[in-house]
């Protein structure tokens, strides 16, 4: 009897020994997974804006400024888009200069000639017909700026201005403008209203120029969002495959190291292709707000809904 009793005693200690095993296991897990995910969210903080910039020296925080209620504090992004712009003004002021003295531009300045001759070429002149010459420079600025603003991100302690909703949204507010602008001086203010109409019998119009009115809008969205997802998707990848070392070394350093190699291999070839990417979406936005501009200084198309509502 004291031999059961001492049998049970040990079968009793030993599913203990093995509850808290598992408990402990499970605690482990739980932590490590918990650990990884907070360094994933601190990765993520890289792709963010912030009040702050990393620099190789440490962090530097940033001014707060408020003014009547609204937050006007200076950001990562701002920062960063400021410094597209100076470099942008610097850099095409110095080759406009030297490429005035040489007639054939040579180094750099055939570089940014290359690019010019493009714009207007490929994108200005098909899309918006010679008329589209007069907007030659907001269509070069454009492509300069957010070209500058996406190869920022690829800069070592950089990011891309272009990846903050509210960048890419000003740049489609401007747009907007500038497409709406440019079809009233293409067809006059009669004809860029008659264009609301939808050339349909007036007992249509409180269904079509509401629909017309929101298709204005809808191109300058799309801008808007193609190029935010576009910029913010890439710099997620990136972070995402050099997290995986750190996720899981966490787990086993065996196995952090084993994943390790793929991981930057990986990230290298999207770099790659998110240099691929910066030139691409440059000229996607440029490209498609001369098209859209383009549309609105057509008035052919305007003249026959007239014909046709008559």
């Amino acid at each position: 009897m004291a031999s059961l009793f001492l049998f049970d005693n040990q079968i009793t200690a030993r599913a203990a020994a093995d509850s808290a095993a598992v408990i402990a296991d499970t605690a482990r897990v739980a932590a490590a997974h918990e650990e990884s995910e907070n360094l994933f969210t601190h990765l993520l903080k890289h792709v963010q804006d912030a009040h702050e910039l990393e620099t190789p020296f440490g962090r530097i925080d940033l001014p707060h400024l408020h003014f009547l209620g609204i937050d006007m504090s200076i950001t990562k992004h701002v920062v960063f888009l400021w410094l597209a712009a100076v470099l942008l003004v610097v850099i095409l002021a110095i080759v406009a200069r030297k490429n005035k003295k040489n007639a054939v531009p040579t180094g750099f300045g055939n570089l940014i000639e290359i690019f010019v001759v493009f714009v207007r070429d490929e994108i200005a002149i098909p899309n918006m017909g010679p008329g589209g010459l007069r907007y030659l420079p907001y269509l070069l600025t454009t492509f300069f700026f957010i070209l500058l603003m996406n190869l920022l991100g690829l800069v070592p302690y950089g990011a891309s201005a272009t990846g903050n909703v509210s960048v890419t949204a000003g740049l489609a507010i401007i747009a907007y403008i500038m497409i709406q602008a440019s079809a009233i001086r293409a067809q006059g203010i009669g004809h860029y209203f008659a264009h609301f109409t939808g050339g349909v019998h007036w007992l249509l119009w409180p269904i079509m120029i509401p629909i017309e009115i929101l298709g204005t809008f809808t191109k300058a969205f799309a801008l808007c969002i193609r190029l935010f997802a576009n910029m913010t998707g890439g710099h997620i990848v990136v972070v995402s495959l050099l997290g995986l070392i750190f996720i899981f070394g966490k787990i086993s350093t065996t196995l952090g190291y084993a994943v390790s190699v793929p991981s930057v291999l990986f990230t290298l070839g999207i770099d790659c292709l998110e240099l691929f990417v910066a030139f691409l979406q440059a000229y996607i936005f440029t490209m498609l707000t001369s098209l859209f501009m383009g549309l609105g200084m057509q008035s052919e198309g305007h003249d026959a809904h007239e014909e046709h509502a008559h």
